[in-house]
């Protein structure tokens, strides 16, 4: 007589821990062994590593642990805005708030499909966030952990304000690469960029993938859904998939701001590439009682794949 074979529990595959500040974080397996780690702090994941164990998101050796500023690496949730403009804290500011464990979300019925865990959570804003952005809104997040490894970021915003309001959207996406100079970004080319070492100018990618000399700091605009980061050395390539996040934004700051960086290492930048997905150059806006979801999914293959845009 045959064994069945024991049935995976989505929910036994979920842990919650504190960090050395006290604040919940939520860690998420699959069945192989891979995992993710996402702080309350910012609703950020602050960790995902494959089933050997590897940890594929980077995060600075400098990083600061301790709220009300977000940590440098991992994912965090940039919004309402991208960068220095709009509310006075760069990157908005939802990165810095604690979020909460949404225990009755909607419907997320395509994001379960392969799903070994997952956590939703939720931010609402608050009175002190109404002072430095007058808009009432919900930001969920569910994170998921596929039975394959893949990491999914499924976001809405939603208004619950009594008026229209728009904002800027990004996954601030921190990877771990072998060699910052023997990494190339493949499904850009061609495309036109916002410059932000060069004012924001507009240009249009020459070459046939983005390989990286010096400092890079580019919006590029109406990108396709898949983005490959082939990392030679290692042999392998990340995947980013995404929807509803129309542009990618691509950073390394090399050596000269990572010495300026007080929460980044002199030399850190060789082992890290930023490749983000969002929106960004033309803001969303929703009417009240609107709401507006993006998404994106990380996967690693080896460096043999070839993607097909």
């Amino acid at each position: 007589m045959g064994h069945s074979a024991p049935v995976w529990d989505c929910r036994a595959a979920i842990e919650i821990t504190k960090d050395w500040n006290g604040i919940d974080q939520v860690v998420l397996r699959n069945p192989k062994g891979a995992s993710a780690r996402i702080s309350l702090h910012g609703g950020q994941v602050c960790s995902w590593r494959n089933d050997q164990g590897e940890e594929l998101l980077f995060t600075s050796s400098k990083a600061i642990f301790k709220p009300a500023k977000a940590m440098r690496g991992g994912i965090p949730i940039c919004f309402p805005q991208f960068g220095n403009c709009g509310t006075p804290e760069q990157h908005g500011f939802v990165k810095n708030k604690i979020w909460t464990i949404d225990d009755n979300p909607p419907s997320y019925v395509a994001d379960l499909d392969g799903a070994s865990s997952f956590v939703d959570l939720l931010y609402r804003s608050s009175e002190e966030d109404l002072k430095c952005w007058p808009y009432s809104f919900e930001l969920r997040l569910r994170v998921s952990l596929r039975h394959d490894g893949d990491l999914i970021l499924s976001s809405r915003v939603r208004n619950i304000n009594g008026k229209p309001f728009a904002f800027s959207f990004a996954y601030h996406t921190h990877l771990v690469v072998s060699d910052i100079s023997e990494v190339r970004i493949e499904g850009l080319e061609t495309l036109d960029f916002l410059d932000n070492l060069c004012h924001k100018e507009r240009f249009t990618e020459q070459g046939d993938a983005i390989t990286f000399e010096s400092e890079v700091d580019r919006v590029y605009l109406n990108t396709p859904n898949a983005i490959a980061i082939l990392d030679h050395e290692r042999k392998r390539t990340y995947v980013i998939r995404k929807e509803g996040l129309p542009d990618v934004v691509v950073w390394n700051p090399w050596e000269k701001k990572s010495k300026a960086m007080v929460d980044f290492g002199d030399e850190e930048y060789k082992q890290m590439v930023c490749v983000n997905g969002a929106a960004l150059e033309r803001p969303i806006m929703l009417k009240p009682g609107e709401e507006w979801r993006g998404k994106m999914k990380l996967s690693v293959v080896p460096s043999s794949f070839s993607l097909d845009l």
